[in-house]
């Protein structure tokens, strides 16, 4: 081997995040696409299916931040492991929620929404521990809002594939035979992982020495274990990652209405065939997957011309902003084809933010950054179990244009709040601390 030449194995590390993205989003986007059915045979309205539903955002906000100190206290490749078996093993189980004929309709909905809560707790770790844990240990610290879109891009074409896929599923197995069909993937990952990733690139064999230097380039050097413990306490009080948290919250309502109402707004208002609905409502995610990648990408490229904290600013103001404006035109389009471009390019720039969210979060909590994820991510899911309720009261209520429009609000706050925010203040700098934190990434300190 040529000590000279780098290695290419963070890229496949990314891979491999990518493949667990895309798996967790058929996992749980698949009772969306379902539920139309689900409906049906278990004799369900949709503000109940909408308790199931909000069940797995508050499972997955309420874990966010433990899950973060999983990945802390675990490592990344033990913690995605055992989180991804169980999202195996919790898919089955959905196909043995008793029927009509056998439970009453309190039966079935507490025991779908256990399960869904369940579900939401153990996929809240994921984006915590790959975006605050192994994305900022394996690659450097002016590279990270690229590998979050990339791992953006994962998840928005999981989203894109769960509606075909569960609604061919369903067609020739039953809405049970499709959860008990895509539990395997889990599985699969989980191997995968286990086998190929590592906690940090340095235990890794395939990492020459040229690409460890150029993924440890501009970290701080250790200081003593004693100066950090218990710093990740100061995630919970810092002006900046609250700030985010804040911001996130609003626009993952804007995610959270394609999420969960999508398929079912594009049969039942835009009145879509169910197969063409399912196929429709893959384009906003395909568009998103394409979008999210860019928006890394210039996120990354303008934090190392002007600052990360200008870099994530510009990013997430644009990007909200045309957001809110364009669900706004779909809401009050004419025609269901033009309404369905307009609602891809929404969550197109929606998720064009994304990878600056994960990016200032990894940022401002230094050491601790997969803690400050978790919060953020608290946040950011929060709104989950508020929007899966509130879109359907506000649509039997107001109507539908009004469900949708009422998102718009949420972004444009939302992308306001970055005025306030600086992604390029560490916590440990907020509060003054000179020691630095162990394994902490410098960042850029370039004025805006």
């Amino acid at each position: 081997m040529n000590p000279g030449r780098t290695s290419h194995a963070r890229w496949r590390i990314l891979a491999l995040l990518t493949l667990a993205s895309f798996i967790a989003y058929v996992l749980r986007t698949n009772m969306s696409i379902a539920g139309e059915r689900m409906m049906g045979e278990l004799g369900l309205s949709q503000v109940q299916l909408g308790w199931v539903l909000a069940a797995f955002a508050w499972g997955y906000a309420i874990f966010q931040f433990p899950g973060g100190l999983l990945g802390e206290w675990l490592g990344g490749r033990k913690a995605l492991t055992v989180i991804a078996v169980l999202w195996g093993i919790l898919n089955l189980l959905v196909a043995l929620v008793p029927g009509s004929a056998l439970a009453g309709p309190l039966v079935i909905i507490v025991a779908l929404a256990g399960l869904r809560f369940l579900m939401g707790a153990a996929q809240a770790p994921v984006y915590p521990v790959m975006s605050g844990h192994t994305i900022a240990r394996w690659f450097p610290a002016t590279g990270w809002a690229l590998p979050n879109g990339l791992t953006n891009t994962g998840l928005s074409l999981g989203a894109a594939a769960t509606g075909p896929l569960i609604v061919l599923l369903i067609r020739s197995f039953g809405w049970r035979g499709s959860f008990v069909l895509t539990a395997p993937l889990a599985f699969v990952f989980a191997g995968a992982w286990w086998w190929y990733g590592r906690d940090e690139p340095s235990q890794h064999r395939g990492v020459r020495p040229a690409e460890l230097e150029l993924i440890n380039a501009g970290r701080l050097e250790a200081g003593p274990a004693s100066e950090v413990r218990g710093a990740w306490k100061l995630v919970l009080r810092n002006r900046d990652v609250l700030l985010i948290t804040v911001s996130y919250f609003l626009s993952n309502y804007v995610f959270y209405f394609f999420f969960n109402w999508l398929y079912i707004y594009l049969v039942d208002v835009r009145k879509f065939a169910e197969l063409k609905g399912g196929v429709l409502a893959a384009a906003p995610w395909v568009t998103a997957a394409v979008v999210a990648t860019i928006g890394g990408w210039a996120c990354d490229r303008i934090s190392r011309q002007h600052g990360i904290r200008f870099g994530c600013r510009v990013v997430v103001m644009v990007g909200l902003t045309l957001s809110g404006g364009f669900i706004i035109a779909a809401a009050a389009a004419g025609s269901p084809y033009v309404a369905v471009v307009y609602l891809s390019l929404c969550l197109a720039t929606q998720q064009f933010t994304d990878a600056a969210y994960w990016a200032a979060a990894t940022s401002v909590g230094g050491r601790h950054s997969s803690a400050a994820c978790g919060v953020m991510n608290t946040g950011g899911n929060a709104v989950g179990g508020v929007g899966a309720l509130l879109v359907p009261l506000t649509a039997r209520t107001l109507g539908w244009p009004a469900a949708l429009a009422t998102a718009s609000l949420f972004a444009f706050v939302g992308a306001a709040l970055w005025l306030w925010i600086r992604a390029d203040r560490p916590i440990e700098e907020a509060y003054g601390r000179t020691a630095p934190l162990v394994g902490a990434p410098a960042v850029p300190m370039v004025a805006s």
